[in-house]
């Protein structure tokens, strides 16, 4: 039986990642629990494509906080990532 919940690790403890723009290709750091941050050099909003239970989990509020849960489920990308970073 786990203690915590196993889906929430990337947004509780963040890590870091580079990806890149997908209309300037320049790199952009990104951590795991931000749903969204702005390339440097074009200013386009390069999207986390963050997929965890905050989704689709009744105890997701309790799991994460409410600051933290409000945080994530009202970014307007939030639930939609196969459509995220799709433009040229």
């Amino acid at each position: 039986m786990l203690d915590r919940c196993p889906g929430g690790s990337a947004i509780r403890t963040p890590t870091l990642a580079v990806k890149k723009c997908p209309q300037c290709g320049s790199e952009v750091e990104i951590f795991s629990n931000d749903v969204q941050v702005t390339c440097g050099r074009c200013g386009l909003p390069v999207y986390n494509n963050l997929q965890s239970c905050i989704q689709w989990c009744k105890h997701a509020k309790l799991c994460f906080g409410e600051e933290e849960y409000e945080r994530l489920v009202n970014e307007p990308s939030c639930g939609t990532p196969k459509e995220l970073n799709m433009r040229a």
